[in-house]
């Protein structure tokens, strides 16, 4: 069956080659030649500044090519096809299982010991998850995010919460209250297209994705409890099912006052809508059997056919240091991997984000497996068919199951 699978990502990868490849700048998808040179691919360009003071510390040149995230997918998959690819990659967590069956990494269990930065004691346990595959341990933890509870902290005090509900049954009971208050007022924002939502909340009610079960996992109780959840609040009018406002815009004249959502959000709510100080807040997930959120983030890779092991290790060691980790916080808000870091008073003094520091400890990775794009995208389908149609929600997840179990024989 893997055969398989292998067997048609090839097919995909010489497909992408040949319609990228006469797109590439051709030496730019390979290894520098100078012994003193590594390349680096990533998606955040404010890199290429900030690894001059390594370069300055180690005397190695690190050349850096940031790479949209919308084109990141194809290009790591022409570099799979080609084997010419940088000497150090970042990955994103939810693509490990794809490019690692592909044999993209190098494994870095053998060096775990001879880098103090790669001790797996050093990150959140759910992050260091997404780093395994298949016995392997592919990358390092670079930087983590997960999702909170965004609230008006004015609005939510009127209906009986001004710390913010500490579980679902205060969100309905919140939210109830809030929609209301009349025409086009809402209660909270419920993600729609977030794969990963869904899965937060059947984590919440005790599910738990065990690779042999296949389809079967989705049978459990907790699974169909976390659909349900989703179904009600808009079955009931809590939340709006068509699109309507712009999140800010409804956020800022409070006809959603409560959305779920990442780390950047913080930044953005004060620039773009800064009357609101002093009025939001952010929560920890509420709570069903447990408050367990998503962990996103990147780890740092080393490409599978670099000359230049040693001085990749060296690099990916210098980005996981907690100094570093901080150094890096302050230049684009992403939020460390490395725990130690977290006690620097620029995250342990901050309200907001000390609270994504609290939830990073009750968090869960989605399945390490190379189908779970694929099933996820499916069950954003069937919530859809729930939600929008009114499909019964037990046919619609036999249906699904159906869909599952199809996707993982091919």
């Amino acid at each position: 069956m893997k055969q398989n699978k292998l067997g048609f990502l090839l097919v995909v990868m010489l497909g992408a080659m040949l319609v990228l490849g006469a797109c590439s700048s051709g030496g730019s998808s390979g290894g520098s030649s100078d012994e003193d040179t590594i390349t680096v691919w990533t998606m955040t360009p404010e890199l290429e500044d900030f690894v001059k003071e390594y370069e300055d510390e180690s005397g190695v040149k690190v050349e850096v090519q940031a790479i949209p995230w919308d084109n990141a997918h194809d290009k790591l998959l022409t570099a799979v096809a080609s084997g010419k690819g940088p000497d150090v990659l970042q990955i994103g967590t939810t693509w490990v299982a794809e490019f690692a069956e592909a044999g993209t990494f190098l494994d870095l269990t053998d060096y775990i010991d001879e880098y103090p930065n790669f001790n797996p004691d050093n990150f959140y346990e759910s992050a260091v998850e997404t780093t395994k595959y298949d016995d392997q341990t592919i990358g390092i933890p670079w930087y983590v995010d997960t999702r909170v509870l965004y609230y008006r902290t004015d609005l939510l005090e009127e209906v009986g919460y001004p710390e913010g509900p500490e579980t679902w049954e205060d969100v309905k009971d919140a939210a109830t209250q809030l929609a209301a208050r009349g025409d086009d007022q809402y209660g909270i924002e419920i993600p729609q297209v977030d794969q990963n939502f869904p899965f937060m909340l059947a984590w919440e009610h005790g599910w738990q994705y065990e690779e042999g079960e296949g389809a079967a996992n989705f049978e459990k109780p907790g699974f169909k409890e976390g659909v349900e959840l989703h179904h009600t609040f808009f079955e009931e009018g809590m939340a709006q099912l068509t699109e309507g406002k712009q999140l800010y815009q409804a956020f800022s004249d409070g006809s959603k006052p409560m959305f779920f959502s990442g780390p950047w959000e913080i930044n953005s709510i004060n620039e773009q809508i800064p009357e609101l100080e002093g009025q939001w807040d952010v929560h920890v997930m509420p709570e069903a059997e447990n408050n367990n959120s998503m962990i996103g983030g990147a780890h740092w890779t080393v490409f599978n056919n670099t000359e230049k092991v040693d001085q990749a290790l060296d690099f990916i060691n210098w980005m996981a240091d907690p100094e570093t980790q901080v150094a890096w916080y302050d230049t684009v808000t992403e939020l460390p991997a490395n725990m130690e870091a977290w006690e620097d008073p620029k995250l342990a003094e901050d309200d907001k984000i000390s609270t994504f520091g609290e939830q990073l400890e009750s968090t869960q990775a989605v399945p390490v497996i190379p189908e779970f794009e694929t099933m996820a995208q499916e069950l954003i389908d069937t919530l859809e068919q729930i939600n929008r149609n009114d499909a019964d929600i037990d046919e619609a997840l036999k249906e699904y199951r159906n869909q599952v179990s199809s996707i993982l024989s091919k």
